[in-house]
């Protein structure tokens, strides 16, 4: 059965920097998915390690660095979203990671181009606009560790009754 989730989407540097954040919430809200929690925040070193806790184990020490001071070079629009099977619904919208891999019609595909091997030869981070949780789990201690329970709220919105 389908299970109504919470994930977390985090608007990185490169898209508040870009003024692209209000675009790519309309996205989300035109899927009919719900805002649940949003707020801006600086990454620091110590949030960085915690959220990218398990990248030098899977992609090696440079990765991890590379993505840790990115993610560090601006503000980022944490976002918590609501709706049935959320999770796998907002990874569709994000596309792929590398951004040239990512069909037209997702967000990364619409608004980068980054490569890999383009990324991997200056030694740099995709820009890629946008972290999405991976999986369930995931979603799940991501939302725990970026917002406190005060900071998410439950309403009704008018899409839910046709919906959900």
């Amino acid at each position: 059965m389908a299970a109504l989730e919470r994930t977390l989407v985090l608007l990185k540097p490169d898209a508040v920097a870009r003024g692209l954040a209000g675009r790519i919430l309309q996205r989300f809200e035109d899927a009919g998915l719900k805002v649940v929690g949003t707020k801006m925040v600086q990454i620091d070193a110590d949030l960085a390690k915690k959220h990218y806790f398990d990248l030098e184990e899977r992609f090696g020490k440079s990765v991890f660095d590379v993505t840790a001071n990115f993610m560090q070079t601006g503000p980022v629009i944490a976002l918590v979203l609501e709706g049935v099977e959320v999770v796998a619904t907002v990874r569709r919208m994000v596309g792929a990671t590398f951004p040239n891999q990512a069909p037209p019609g997702t967000i990364r595909g619409d608004f980068a181009h980054t490569s890999k091997a383009y990324t991997e030869a200056k030694g740099i981070v995709a820009a890629n606009l946008i972290h999405a949780s991976g999986n369930v789990e995931e979603a799940k201690y991501e939302v725990e560790l970026w917002f406190s329970e005060t900071e998410l709220f439950d309403y009704q919105t008018v899409a839910e009754r046709y919906l959900f």
